[in-house]
């Protein structure tokens, strides 16, 4: 991978990591997603 790809994944799992976290428990559990699994999520979403 370039050193180009690697940055915009890593922006991608950034991202991916606030918008989860900024979630109430309620919506994370409406979508499946349990709030200690989100970096986890994150990084399959990403490719990270």
């Amino acid at each position: 991978m370039s050193i180009l790809k690697d940055y915009q994944n890593w922006r991608k799992y950034r991202r991916t990591v606030e918008q989860l976290r900024n979630l109430p428990d309620s919506v994370l559990s409406d979508i499946g997603v349990d709030r200690y699994a989100i970096d986890d999520y994150a990084r399959k979403a990403s490719k990270y």
